[in-house]
């Protein structure tokens, strides 16, 4: 009996080591996945922040574009409202001249028109004047009468009623034109 319950001791104890083993080996994956679950949170935790700071920065950066466009828009138009403000002044002085001289009220609406033109220029605005004999474009050419012209291809400019303009690629009004037949 002696061998017998050292037999069965020894089962027991191995039973026991192998229990004691297996718990240990329990406890260690259960703490490394612990471990990597607090890991994993933290990183969901810091993804979640930077995303709210660059949802910020993206909202901020927006922000400040439209402020710096209608900054941008409203300077443009201050521009060319100074522009036009001289050419106003211009035009009041014409009308106040009470000298007679038709050369001098002559020169000074040259020049105011002048004046006109460097404003027009700085805003980009360019002339729409068609030659006679351009072909019809309506994109650019608004036919204003259809007349007979021998001498010329159909659907040609005649003449200019009215220059049009072109304000970065876009249309402000089409050239009034004369067209033949």
């Amino acid at each position: 009996m002696t061998q017998e319950n050292t037999t069965q001791n020894e089962q027991v104890v191995e039973e026991l080591i192998s229990e004691a083993v297996a718990e240990e080996i329990i406890e260690e994956v259960i703490e490394e996945s612990l471990s990597e679950v607090e890991k994993l949170a933290q990183e969901l935790a810091e993804a979640k922040e930077n995303n709210l700071r660059l949802m910020a920065e993206m909202q901020n950066v927006q922000r400040r574009s439209q402020e710096e466009i209608k900054k941008a828009r409203d300077y443009a138009i201050a521009n060319f409202a100074k522009e036009v403000i001289t050419i106003r002044d211009y035009l009041e002085m014409a009308l106040k001249d009470q000298s007679g001289n038709f050369e001098m009220l002559k020169m000074g609406v040259d020049m105011t028109l002048q004046q006109l033109v460097k404003a027009f220029e700085a805003q980009q605005i360019k002339e729409i004047n068609p030659q006679a004999k351009d072909k019809l474009d309506a994109n650019l050419h608004q036919a204003m009468s259809v007349v007979e012209e021998h001498d010329q291809e159909p659907n040609t400019v005649v003449s200019v009623m009215q220059k049009g303009y072109i304000l970065n690629g876009r249309v402000l009004r089409a050239a009034m034109v004369t067209v033949a037949k």
